[in-house]
């Protein structure tokens, strides 16, 4: 009994990793600036696929869309396992956490992961998913960085998931956090350079 048990939590973990991952790795500020007419996103600015990049467009609005679609994958993987348990929804949270960052469509080269993240947490853990936005939209404004911003939002997430749910809830938010920063080390280096653009700068 206890192996049939086993084996099927095994299962929905694969099934949920997998179905988040392909949710997770729809790259949409490539597609929206695309049938946008502005081309390849990657061949701009920092060649990310994120919101902060389609921003140095100069097209808020595709950036805002950029954002919330990006934040609603995440979220979206997380609701459609969470019928199936917790096991599920941090398996999908994984999974589209990692689709983002490493899409097989662009030959694993993906975006960062800060706004699928964000989804991820207001859907799994929303009081801890607002408190991270809200440290994200105050960081941004008095440094107007938004790697920063991002920075900090993401070093705090796994606290606000200890404090409003369970600190055993924090090793996955941890794990995503560290593995976005590991992907904003160039951000970082330009940082502490005093070269990283702020927001609604271009970079050429």
């Amino acid at each position: 009994m206890e192996n049939l048990i086993s084996q099927h939590l095994t299962l929905t973990a694969v099934i949920s990793i997998t179905l988040g991952y392909l949710i997770g790795s729809v790259p949409f500020g490539l597609v929206i600036t695309k049938l946008a007419g502005l081309g390849d996103i990657r061949t701009i600015g920092s060649g990310n696929i994120g919101a902060t990049n389609v921003l140095r467009t100069g097209r808020k609005d595709l950036a805002l869309a950029t954002l919330l679609l990006d934040g609603g994958k995440g979220a979206i993987a997380v609701l459609i396992a969470s019928q199936f348990g917790l096991q599920a929804m941090m398996g999908a949270a994984l999974g589209s956490f990692l689709g983002h960052l490493y899409p097989v469509w662009l030959k694993f080269k993906g975006g960062k992961g800060v706004a699928t993240t964000l989804g991820i947490l207001l859907a799994f853990a929303p009081w801890a998913g607002i408190a991270s936005c809200l440290t994200w939209l105050a960081t941004a404004a008095i440094t107007r960085y938004s790697s920063l911003s991002a920075l900090i939002a993401l070093a705090a997430a796994p606290f606000y998931t200890a404090y409003f749910y369970t600190p055993k809830w924090s090793w996955l938010i941890g794990t995503m956090a560290l593995i976005s920063w590991w992907k904003h080390r160039e951000n970082i280096k330009r940082l502490l350079k005093g070269e990283e653009p702020k927001i609604g700068k271009k970079k050429n």
